[in-house]
């Protein structure tokens, strides 16, 4: 899938760029890499993944509002990245963001409980989180 099937599909949308919602997009992004640091603190390592996965998340959207598009999947921002940034952004990045994502679906909907979460990939998580919100950061300013 590329950008262009995500737009005929429907998961993005086209839209007038907006540097002030990507830029409230890395403040969200700075909050939930906050609160994934917390939540880590206190041995909750399941919702700091999920956490860290959100500021990712919340970090790939400010490069959708500045380019002038809205997202309407997560797998979308994904492919969007992955096709217009990847010359850009490190591939480890890349590649937590949608492994996170598919960890953060399951977590967040499986009806199975999922394996312990260990507090080394909690903190993995939010290591890349932080790194990705940097990288982001570079791109937007």
């Amino acid at each position: 899938m590329n950008i262009e099937d995500c737009l005929n599909e429907g998961l993005l949308a086209k839209a007038k760029p907006d540097l002030q919602k990507a830029k409230a997009s890395i403040e969200m992004a700075e909050h939930k890499l906050e609160l994934a640091e917390k939540e880590f603190e206190h041995g909750i390592f399941e919702n700091a993944i999920t956490s860290a996965y959100a500021s990712m998340f919340h970090s790939a959207r400010a490069l959708l509002f500045k380019d002038g598009y809205k997202e309407r999947s997560h797998f979308a921002v994904y492919v969007y990245l992955n096709e217009k940034y990847a010359s850009k952004i490190e591939r480890k990045f890349l590649s937590e963001l949608n492994s996170l994502r598919l960890q953060r679906h399951d977590l967040m909907y499986g009806i199975e409980k999922s394996a312990e979460i260990q507090e080394v990939d909690a903190e993995s998580a939010i290591q890349m989180a932080r790194g990705f919100l940097e990288a982001i950061r570079k791109i937007t300013n």
